[in-house]
């Protein structure tokens, strides 16, 4: 079923980059689903993995690599902080399945982030736990980068979270 949904989704890559001139708007179009995506992925998610609430954005980041992604994608990415603050972190993928059967991109192609809908289901979830979020893709394999990384910046400070239930 793996394969198949990898072939389902470079068909639809494809379709879009046929209907869009622009990457940007390629890339638009693929976050747009994903977050439709995740924003009710996210209650499979929480009713399957019976996991307790996350007290900190680091946890939050762990648990979408260790939990999330193993159970939707069958990887599990590597989580590292990138910030002082703790609210920036990197998943480092040493394995995408959404680009099995993907070699390189047309060199007509270079600003496609092929797997943005990835981004997209990942913002859609936190925003429905109430975790605003911006998420892209900070390197890509298929861009020629040594690794594919998404980055994940929470939004709000962790005591702005406190400070709001109090």
């Amino acid at each position: 079923s793996r394969e198949l949904f990898v072939l389902t989704y470079g068909a639809l890559v494809a379709q879009l980059c046929k209907e869009y001139e622009k990457d940007e708007d390629v890339n638009a179009c693929l976050d747009r689903m994903g977050y439709s995506i995740g924003t009710r992925l996210i209650d499979d998610f929480l009713a399957r993995s019976a996991v307790k609430k996350c007290r900190s954005y680091s946890e939050t980041a762990d648990m979408i690599a260790q939990v999330a992604f193993k159970m939707y994608l069958g990887i599990t990415p590597s989580v590292s902080c990138s910030s002082a603050t703790g609210n920036e972190f990197s998943l480092i993928l040493d394995k995408n399945p959404l680009v099995d059967f993907v070699e390189e991109l047309p060199a007509e192609r270079a600003s496609l982030s092929y797997c943005n809908l990835l981004c997209g289901v990942i913002r859609g979830a936190l925003e429905m736990v109430h975790l605003a979020a911006e998420v892209t893709f900070l390197q890509d394999r298929l861009k020629g980068d040594a690794v594919t990384e998404i980055g994940i910046t929470f939004l709000r400070k962790p005591e702005d979270r406190k400070h709001r239930r109090n």
